[in-house]
């Protein structure tokens, strides 16, 4: 949520911003409501004050009966005044949290064609096999199962799919490690308060992507983002302790309602699937920086496994509303002849962490909110994906990668 202040000093750049997002939020009008809040609270604290002066007469002998009669009026004008404030600082917070963050100057402007590619890496293949098919003739995958169980786009991983799984998940946590990242596991779900401070969509709206609990304050998570983003919610972090770098393991639960149109095949858009994530706190003025090495340790990871990709600069009207910029990496498909979804990093500024209230105190005292970047390390659905597309032999066994041979038995082949 961006701070209203900074919506008034820089309106000319939010309604741009909102408008290359694809939101036809009214901003304008949501400032004239925190004028009316301003104008409204001015008045509620000038009642109170006036309660107050009523109350210290009152005090030390028996009042006049006009002035008991004035604190009752003061007392339940007052009343009517603070509830009409409470339902106005509600709309008021309600509505910002359409705004949308501003996006940066060097993001590409128009719709998800619009996103550039920066960057290509590796031999792409000129033909590959088919994932689903290659692990269903294996007995690798059961979606039937999955589906009498949980319902459509579930599955369970047997055998050396499950252990390859395994083996993507240690090497991922190899690498961060090797970063400085503080692994961790988190909490499968997270209330409204985290979920709609991430930037997500609230249970109400039709969009929601996410898994709610009838009857609880609660959402399944559609990836550790969220969990971390809440690890210092309400707190106050000091200048010499930033940059701090989590990398959170979790389940990941999506709806994918947005899917519509977009390749769905097996595992690669599934409505459950385990991933870690690369998470950053940091001062504003690193953000950028820091940006750039999470996206340098996704690179990092996928020529390590040895999977050909690319890297592009996503085009404002395909961004959310927490990023001022992301990038994505996605991986050469042989089997479908095109670059597909793999990971992507966020530079969310602190569109998160003023919804969640996280600050950090300066060495000279003064406070401000603290800048949040995510990355993919390893989603692990798709790296199966990736991997068996990629490295899937003729023979019907599975070439294994050398950086992942020491956690399957050191084989070369599965």
């Amino acid at each position: 949520m961006l701070d209203i202040n900074f919506i008034r000093e820089n309106l000319e750049a939010v309604e741009a911003s909102t408008r290359e997002k694809g939101y036809k939020t009214d901003i304008p009008a949501i400032l004239k409501k925190d004028d009316e809040r301003k104008a409204l609270l001015q008045e509620v604290e000038a009642m109170r004050k006036e309660r107050n002066d009523i109350a210290s007469k009152m005090k030390g002998g028996k009042p006049a009966p006009e002035l008991i009669e004035q604190g009752k009026k003061i007392k339940q004008e007052l009343s009517v005044k603070e509830t009409e404030l409470d339902k106005l600082e509600k709309d008021v917070k309600t509505s910002l949290k359409a705004v949308p963050n501003i996006i940066f100057e060097d993001v590409p402007l128009g719709g998800e064609e619009k996103s550039v590619e920066i960057k290509k890496w590796g031999k792409n293949k000129e033909k590959g096999i088919d994932h689903l098919d290659f692990c269903t003739k294996r007995d690798w995958v059961d979606f039937e199962r999955g589906a009498k169980v949980a319902g459509n786009k579930f599955y369970y991983l047997k055998s050396d799919l499950a252990l390859l799984e395994n083996a993507l998940l240690q090497f991922g946590i190899k690498k961060v490690l090797e970063h400085g990242f503080t692994y961790m596991t988190v909490p499968d779900l997270v209330s409204s308060k985290v979920l709609e401070g991430t930037g997500f969509a609230p249970r109400s709206s039709k969009q929601s992507d996410e898994y709610f609990i009838e009857g609880e304050d609660l959402a399944l998570i559609a990836t550790a983002e969220m969990s971390i983003t809440g690890y210092h919610m309400d707190e106050i972090l000091d200048e010499k302790d930033l940059p701090l770098f989590y990398a959170g393991y979790s389940a990941c639960f999506r709806k994918e309602a947005g899917a519509y149109g977009k390749y769905t095949r097996g595992l690669f858009r599934v409505h459950q699937f385990n991933k870690l994530e690369m998470y950053a706190f940091c001062l504003p003025e690193s953000s950028k920086e820091i940006h750039e090495k999470l996206r340098e340790i996704e690179e990092e990871i996928w020529q390590e496994i040895g999977i050909p990709y690319h890297i592009i600069n996503i085009a404002a009207g395909d961004l959310g509303a927490p990023a001022a910029k992301k990038y994505d990496l996605e991986y050469w498909s042989p089997v479908n002849q095109k670059y597909q979804e793999l990971t992507s990093c966020s530079n969310c500024t602190d569109f998160q962490s003023h919804s969640v209230n996280i600050r950090v105190r300066r060495k000279d005292g003064h406070l401000e909110y603290v800048h949040t970047l995510n990355g993919t390390a390893i989603s692990l659905a798709r790296a199966l994906v990736a991997v068996i597309e990629n490295y899937a032999l003729d023979n019907g066994k599975l070439k294994v990668p050398k950086v992942l041979k020491p956690y399957l038995g050191n084989r070369d082949e599965i």
